[in-house]
């Protein structure tokens, strides 16, 4: 009897073992993507709060202290971080188009990871113009990705889909907005998609999202906004001219990130070569002027800006939208780790105020809606994903048509100043990796020859004599 049973609980424990391989770290890994992603939300909202509990209290600190965080931000990120700075969903991409393991390896470690967290929430205590979306999602990816070296036979597919999953699930997580994880993956991460993957990325969408509601609750990451049920009858004519002014505005914003050797003065491209930490310095001390003239509403994300324009409680100025460019150029510039989401969207709701001035008689929260998800898709011409995006956040099911016209005709005029932005980031990461130099080759000592003695010489002439031809 005891000899039957051991075969069977051998059994049970393989094939249990064979589970855990194939599904149990794939879950797990799901899991510490949903927690990763709320906990560090909480923490960047922490930290600009505690920002905005000194700036309220002492108006003029952060012309020290936004100057003195830049410079601290970027030599940290330059030190030990190389690999974090940006939004992170460059590093993804040309992991997922290159060789994963090995840029996997210098774009998606634990290092990098720890850098992307720390270096942004310090970045965030000095009010920078930045977002926790992008991030998320390369912490996402680096924390599925680390996961390999738990599966015996690790290989390229494998880490691809790890990378996939982790990703998708980060922004699904941030915005709660499980529809644009998988379309984000779909059309900016992977730009295909592939049957044997679709499987794998609903379910740590799914995973992550679970965890991100237990802990926060069901939430629209911007509110709901009511539209009624008969729209204006201007309401084509404000689609177009929204789409052009926001695809406009994003795509000089994509060609300033990508042309900065076109625009920056000389002097000022010498010193972000030759000394970084000052050049930082310098844009964070731009970046607490325009914040200083704004009234304090350019610095951090924007977020509450945005909520409230569409909630009605905040008046902003008709500068608004052109400060936070500024403030939001100013941060990417120096190299600080920090994503460009949650910025552009707060850009895109102050060009939908401004655009007010021209359709007064329709409700601001349908401009607000309409010029976000303009602007979102001209930065980063992903238009499905961008309409998506707004679509969730803001409940707005009624305007989805509204909304991915406005992404459409937005992404098509941004190209016409600019390629798509995140592409053309990956496109550096994905530059050849250095080889090792070669071992150094040990110098042989050269062996003179012999002298040549007379029978040598003989020979020599007697083989001369039998190749020469016969008369």
């Amino acid at each position: 009897m005891s000899r039957a049973f051991l075969p069977l609980s051998s059994s049970i424990v393989r094939r249990a073992r064979r589970l855990w391989r194939q599904y149990g770290v794939f879950w797990l890994g799901a899991i510490a993507v949903g927690l990763v992603a709320v906990l560090y939300a909480r923490l960047i909202d922490w930290g600009y709060g505690e920002f905005r509990t000194m700036q309220q209290h002492h108006v003029w600190a952060p012309l020290i202290v936004t100057p003195a965080v830049a410079a601290l931000a970027v030599w940290l990120t330059r030190k030990f971080f190389r690999g974090a700075e940006g939004s992170g969903i460059p590093q993804v991409i040309a992991t997922l188009h290159s060789r994963p393991g090995e840029y996997g390896a210098r774009l998606l470690s634990f290092r990098i990871l720890f850098g992307k967290i720390a270096v942004s929430f310090l970045a965030i205590l000095g009010g920078f113009t930045i977002g926790r979306e992008g991030p998320t999602v390369q912490v996402g990816a680096a924390l599925m990705f680390n996961l390999r070296r738990l599966y015996p036979r690790s290989n390229a597919q494998i880490e691809r889909q790890l990378v996939l999953a982790g990703a998708a699930a980060g922004l699904s997580a941030a915005f709660n907005t499980p529809l644009a994880g998988i379309v984000f993956a779909i059309e900016e991460l992977t730009r295909s998609f592939e049957a044997r993957a679709s499987g794998v990325l609903i379910t740590a969408i799914i995973i992550a999202g679970v965890i991100a509601l237990g802990l926060n609750g069901n939430y629209t990451y911007f509110g709901t906004i009511q539209i009624g049920a008969h729209f204006p009858d201007l309401l084509a004519v404000a689609v177009v001219l929204t789409a052009v002014v926001t695809g406009i505005a994003g795509g000089v914003f994509g060609w300033l990130l990508l042309n900065t050797a076109r625009w920056i003065p000389a002097p000022l491209r010498q010193l972000h070569g030759e000394r970084p930490v000052v050049f930082a310095a310098l844009c964070g001390f731009v970046i607490a002027v325009v914040g200083l003239i704004s009234g304090g509403t350019t610095f951090g994300s924007g977020y509450a800006e945005a909520r409230g324009l569409l909630d009605g409680h905040e008046h902003l100025s008709v500068f608004y939208p052109f400060l936070k460019m500024i403030s939001m150029v100013g941060s990417y510039l120096p190299g600080i780790p920090g994503g460009i989401f949650a910025p552009s969207l707060s850009i895109g709701a102050g060009f939908g105020n401004l655009l007010h001035m021209v359709f007064g008689s329709m409700q601001l929260p349908m401009l607000i809606a309409l010029a976000m998800v303009g602007y979102l898709a001209a930065v980063t011409q992903s238009p499905i994903t961008s309409f998506v995006i707004v679509m969730e956040m803001i409940d707005g099911h009624a305007l989805v048509i509204s909304l991915m016209a406005t992404a459409l005709i937005a992404s098509r005029v941004a190209r016409f100043f600019a390629p798509p932005l995140y592409e053309s980031l990956a496109e550096r990461y994905m530059a050849p990796l250095p080889q090792p130099a070669p071992a150094p080759v040990p110098e042989v000592p050269e062996v003179e020859a012999p002298e040549a003695t007379v029978i040598d010489e003989i020979n020599g002439d007697a083989r001369a004599e039998d190749s020469a031809p016969r008369q």
